[in-house]
C-alpha cells in the first residue's frame, strides 16, 4: 500500500475517534444518547474500516498474483460475515440502543467528510 494511502486511512481513524470522542463527551452527560452503545457502534466501525481499508490495499496491489487476489476477496467476504454475525449478535442478546448504536457508526463518515474537507483546503481543489 502506498504510504500516502496510509496516512489518510490513518488520519481518517484519527478524526473518527476525535468526533466519536466529542459526541460521548458533549452528549454523554444527557439522556439523549447511550453512551456505551455509542462507543460501540464508533469501534466497530473503526474496525471494520480499518480492515476493510487494508484487505482490499492488500486485494488490489499492482504487482497481486492470481492466487493471492482470491484469498483477499475471499477474506474479505468472510470479514462481511463475521462482522454481520456479530452485529446481529449484539442487537437480539445485548439491550444496545440502536439509535445511539447510529450515531457512533455515523460519526466514520463524519470523519470522512472532514478529512476530505481539510485535504481539499490544504491543497486548494
Amino acid at each position: 500500500m502506498e504510504a500516502v494511502a496510509t496516512k489518510t486511512i490513518l488520519r481518517i481513524e484519527l478524526w473518527h475517534a476525535v468526533c466519536l470522542l466529542a459526541l460521548v463527551v458533549g452528549f454523554g452527560w444527557s439522556r439523549l444518547i447511550d453512551p456505551i452503545a455509542v462507543l460501540f457502534g464508533g469501534v466497530f466501525m473503526g474496525v471494520n474500516f480499518l480492515l476493510l481499508s487494508y484487505g482490499v490495499a492488500w486485494v488490489l496491489t499492482p504487482l497481486a498474483s492470481r492466487g493471492r487476489i482470491k484469498l483477499g476477496v475471499t477474506l474479505l467476504a468472510l470479514k462481511v460475515v463475521i462482522f454481520l454475525s456479530l452485529l446481529t449478535t449484539v442487537f437480539f442478546r445485548f439491550d444496545i440502543d440502536a439509535i445511539s448504536f447510529a450515531l457512533g457508526i455515523s460519526t466514520l463518515i463524519l470523519a470522512i467528510v472532514v478529512e476530505t474537507v481539510s485535504r481539499s483546503i490544504k491543497f486548494g481543489i
